[in-house]
């Protein structure tokens, strides 16, 4: 309570008092400082007899498990170049699976104009800054090709153009 009643006194008797500094004779001169000392006074007051903040809690070491499962090898993250791209129902990119593959990927799709720009990472590739055309898909590998789906239904007569290096990425169709 006592914090509040010092901010009303602030914004009533601080405009007051320097007021009296500016208009005032010199015995109102006397009493705007001493109002002013009074309030700053009492603000420094205040604030040393406000607890200090509770330090933060250091965290704890994580539990060790008893019985822990293997972890997964980690993937190869690479920036996999598309080798096909359908785009008839939803859009699906193939690329040559490499030893390792990672079991998401990254791809950014840019509609411009008749273009879909696409870039593709996988999900231990560093680098790249999140995107809000970004989608974050599982991969299938299937016979040394890895394969991912996004679901986005992009316009007839659309190509798909590989982002980095701008060429067109084939249909599978062809």
């Amino acid at each position: 309570m006592l914090p509040l009643s010092l901010g009303v006194a602030w914004l009533a008797l601080g405009p007051l008092a320097l007021w009296l500094l500016v208009r005032g004779t010199t015995i109102d001169r006397a009493a705007g400082v001493v109002t002013l000392v009074l309030l700053e006074a009492g603000t420094i007051a205040m604030s040393a007899l406000r607890p200090p903040p509770a330090p933060a809690a250091e965290p704890s070491p994580p539990a060790v498990a008893v019985a822990a499962t293997p972890a997964a090898p980690p993937c190869r993250g690479h920036a996999p170049v598309p080798r096909t791209a359908d785009v008839s129902r939803h859009l699906v990119l193939t690329w040559p699976a490499v030893p390792g593959e990672c079991r998401t990927a990254e791809v950014v799709v840019l509609p411009r104009g008749d273009k879909l720009l696409i870039w593709l990472y996988a999900a231990g590739h560093a680098g790249r800054a999140p995107s809000r055309h970004s989608y974050a898909r599982p991969v299938h590998v299937k016979n040394g090709t890895a394969s991912l789906t996004v679901p986005l239904h992009p316009e007839k007569g659309v190509v798909p153009v590989d982002g980095r290096t701008g060429r067109p990425i084939p249909s599978r169709a062809a």
